[in-house]
């Protein structure tokens, strides 16, 4: 049952790809970076999970436990387009982009997952937890960045993208606060349950964050671009 969860993973992930294609195709006045950064997401994460499919990506820690490495090196990458993908919602409409944001971003990102994949590691109960509260301390760190400076950005921008910010970034905050609950009842942690429900959970919360959040981020953006609200101030 494992291995038909990841594959239904990787159908999904192609599917997203080819839906934001096809929505590249027609942009609607939404920038093209947008919808690069909406195809890479699924298909970089497909990936992985087409290795971990064919039964590569896992090791067995030290408890005996398997380990997908593989999420890790998916989370990564995709987790950190899924922040600049927030950070351009919060930009449409002001004048350049705050790399320096996108950059601590990023950092905080690298720091959460290589904290969960070292957790995930660890034999012993009090480094693993140790670990884990360091990864959730820089996730908390995420969100404080994001409903902090730069929900302090996106508030300059007109009505119609700040409020796409706004439910952009609230969505993501939900999916993600689902990690690392997860990870918490799940095998590396309590072990409330086994690993097959594990995959499946992981499953479903991925396909969520990735495609199901990339989908309605854009959509707000393409709902409110031909009014014309997703133009610079200053190029007006």
């Amino acid at each position: 049952m494992t291995g038909w969860w990841l594959w239904l993973y990787v159908i999904a992930m192609a599917a997203g790809a080819l839906f934001f294609l096809a929505w590249w195709i027609r942009p609607r006045g939404v920038p093209t970076v947008e919808y690069l950064v909406a195809i890479a997401v699924p298909v970089w994460s497909g990936s992985w999970y087409t290795v971990l499919a064919l039964g590569g990506g896992r090791v067995a820690d030290a408890a005996d436990q398997t380990v997908y490495w593989a999420r890790y090196a998916d989370w990564t990458v995709s987790a950190a387009l899924l922040l600049t993908a927030l950070a351009l919602t919060a930009t449409h409409a002001v004048p350049g982009r705050h790399p320096r944001l996108v950059a601590t971003l990023v950092a905080l990102n690298v720091t959460m997952i290589g904290a969960g994949l070292l957790a995930d590691l660890s034999a012993e109960p009090a480094g693993r937890y140790l670990l884990f509260a360091l990864g959730t301390a820089a996730l908390l760190g995420i969100f404080a960045v994001i409903w902090g400076p730069l929900r302090a950005v996106a508030r300059r921008q007109p009505e119609g993208p700040y409020h796409a910010y706004r439910e952009s970034a609230v969505l993501l905050t939900l999916l993600w606060t689902g990690y690392p609950l997860l990870w918490l009842a799940g095998p590396s942690g309590a072990g409330l349950f086994g690993p097959t429900t594990d995959t499946a959970l992981f499953v479903l919360l991925s396909i969520a964050s990735k495609v199901g959040w990339g989908i309605f981020d854009l959509a707000r953006l393409r709902s409110i671009a031909p009014r014309g609200e997703l133009v610079p101030p200053g190029s007006r």
